[in-house]
């Protein structure tokens, strides 16, 4: 017998071997007919997997949070049984739930799908769920799943990778089955409101020297209406689009002559110093020192680093005076030279140094995406060094200052650990784990909740990535803390310690915004292009109802306001006062404000914030105090 706890505290005892919906149905009937699927000592399973020992259990239906990710994976396996259904001779590479859905990578062979194919294919899918065909879970060894899957040799691949040890599983419904951990749906028939929504390539393993396949994006709720609010949300980032808004708010530019690197035009050049000018507050008041490297060093700086045997595929590379040069396509082997030209004491630890680097890293022509993928961008990068007793207290900070920083932008966040890479990295194993604990310890030690990402790590250590979430609930990659115990040796940095001896400091890279650009593209799209009054290119526009008898007083307004340093354009054209206020809300600037007799009679203000209709009258002083205090409080 084994003893099981449930979620009140309570425990009863089972025959070994039971299955999670033989417990639910013994408890209640309707319990039975509500589950999807179980947490078993915090692992979801599925609600056929036998239990064999003592064991915490808690059933999951459609309400539970976790509950998504299960559907969402079974949605792929429906679409692969689909296309399986639809192109008997397709082979599938893999196909996960993901923040917002799920895909799957497809081998279709001479076929080629296009966007019309995708209704055919939901047409398929829904009449499979009517079936209401259960999700089967197989249990073999290696020899059995390579005969299994020996015509498909994207499976023999995975198959071939694998661990000895490895639980190999796998899923099979209808005419498809799949390697895949699982868990699943019990049946097809929980499966009602799901959208196939776009295709992509996708290189098989993401190595482009590998065969490309079509990726098949959908998702899928467990309502009608989350599906429908899901759509409209979509529907409302097209129209956010920061690509779209850049042209139409005049803040950058992109050309054919400079594939991925964008231009910057005087509303952006507004919006991104006062981006700058933020972050060089906020850092100098943390105590960082400022500096600035050169974008271009010699290639054997970057054998030093290791950048040119793990990074040279994403670098460019010139000669100078019969010499290899690279541009930079990190800050970080500039700011070891820094450190290197002085003698350091324990006394300076922590020692902070920032810099807003202008960075060349060769993406694929393919990847680029408006700010968000580009050729060049500028990282807001900080190196801190201490030693190794103020990892976890100087983790602690970071996250703070991460923490207030993302605050200022109403933007959430989870953090990721990344771990060592597979394959290329630098360093001794030992080193790489006893970095990883300390990373994992500052949160504990903070109660700060994270997802272990394995193998995501860079190629010199550790980090913590901080995944932010936008106003239309997009997940997006920027802040990160890399622990680096490698560089330091590498470039043989020392320091004095209390004794009198040289001791290797360890260095924390991080990076806030991650990229000024791609930091300034997700705040487009998060905004909608209405940027808060501190961050808004034009931050007032001055509308005289008749420029013949309110213009002066305009002009005159308009000097006061810029004395103030505040950002002030003005309308003189002879068109009619609703076009102009209708132009200066398509603009998107906080405050429009509409001068008339009254105003000029009485030293008063009318303004209108951007997206209000209602006028309010104040005296200058008044509103000056308001804007003023606004733009301070951020």
């Amino acid at each position: 017998m084994i003893k099981i706890k449930f979620m009140d505290g309570s425990i009863k005892e089972y025959q070994k071997g039971i299955l999670p919906v033989e417990i639910a149905e013994s408890i209640s009937p309707s319990l039975k007919k509500r589950c999807i699927a179980a947490k078993l000592d915090d692992v979801i399973i599925d609600l056929n997997r036998p239990v064999m020992q003592d064991s915490s259990l808690i059933f999951l239906t459609e309400d539970d949070p976790e509950s998504i990710e299960v559907l969402r994976h079974s949605s792929a396996h429906l679409m692969a049984e689909a296309v399986k259904t639809l192109y008997p001779h397709a082979k599938f590479g893999v196909g996960p739930a993901i923040e917002e859905g799920f895909y799957y990578d497809i081998d279709l062979g001479d076929d080629v799908l296009t966007e019309s194919d995708l209704t055919t294919i939901e047409k398929m899918m829904n009449k499979l769920a009517a079936k209401n065909l259960p999700l089967e879970r197989l249990e073999v060894s290696r020899a059995e799943a390579l005969d299994f899957f020996k015509d498909d040799p994207y499976k023999v691949e995975l198959i071939q990778s694998l661990p000895e040890n490895e639980v190999i599983s796998i899923y099979s419904q209808g005419v498809f089955a799949d390697l895949c951990r699982g868990p699943h749906l019990p049946s097809t028939k929980w499966i009602k409101y799901f959208k196939l929504l776009s295709l992509a390539g996708a290189y098989w393993r993401g190595d482009s020297k590998n065969k490309q396949l079509t990726r098949v994006y959908g998702t899928s709720f467990f309502t009608e209406q989350s599906l429908k609010d899901y759509l409209n949300n979509l529907e409302e980032r097209k129209k956010r689009d920061h690509r779209k808004l850049g042209k139409e708010l005049d803040l950058f530019m992109l050309s054919e002559y400079g594939p991925g690197f964008p231009f910057w035009l005087p509303n952006g050049m507004i919006l991104r110093r006062e981006l700058e000018n933020f972050w060089y507050k906020v850092h100098t008041k943390e105590g960082y020192k400022l500096i600035q490297t050169p974008i271009m060093l010699n290639k054997d700086l970057w054998v030093v680093s290791g950048h040119w045997m793990n990074y040279r595929e994403n670098m460019y590379i010139s000669e100078i005076d019969d010499q290899e040069f690279a541009i930079k396509p990190m800050n970080c082997p500039g700011g070891m030279l820094v450190y290197k030209r002085d003698i350091h004491s324990y006394k300076d630890f922590p020692l902070k140094v920032g810099e807003l680097g202008l960075v060349h890293r060769h993406e694929a022509s393919g990847a680029l995406n408006g700010l968000f993928r580009v050729r060049n961008f500028t990282q807001d990068d900080a190196h801190i060094f201490m030693t190794e007793d103020m990892i976890v207290t100087e983790i602690k900070s970071l996250v703070r200052l991460f923490e207030y920083m993302y605050s200022v932008f109403n933007l959430s966040y989870h953090i990721e650990l990344s771990t060592r890479p597979l394959e290329k990295f630098i360093g001794e194993i030992a080193t790489w784990d006893k970095a990883e604990k300390a990373l994992a310890d500052a949160l504990d030690s903070m109660g700060k909740p994270y997802k272990i990402n394995a193998g995501d790590g860079a190629f010199y250590g550790p980090k913590l990535d901080f995944k932010l979430r936008d106003s239309m609930n997009r997940i997006w990659q920027c802040g990160t803390i890399q622990l680096d115990m490698n560089l330091p040796e590498r470039f043989d940095l020392t320091y004095i310690d209390h004794n009198g001896e040289k001791k290797r400091p360890v260095m924390l890279h991080r990076a806030l915004f991650g990229s000024i650009e791609r930091f300034i593209g997700i705040l487009i799209e998060h905004y909608a292009g209405a940027f808060p009054t501190w961050l808004a290119p034009v931050q007032i526009k001055l509308i005289p109802v008749n420029n013949e008898f309110h213009m002066e007083y305009s002009k005159k307004l308009a000097t006061q306001l810029m004395n103030l340093d505040l950002r002030v354009e003005t309308d003189y054209r002879e068109e009619k006062l609703g076009y102009k206020i209708r132009e200066a809300q398509t603009k998107k600037i906080p405050y429009q404000l509409v001068l008339g007799d009254k105003e000029v009679a009485e030293n008063l203000v009318t303004y209108r914030r951007y997206g209000n209709q209602e006028q309010v009258t104040i005296s200058i002083n008044d509103f000056i105090t308001m804007i003023k205090t606004e733009i301070e409080n951020k």
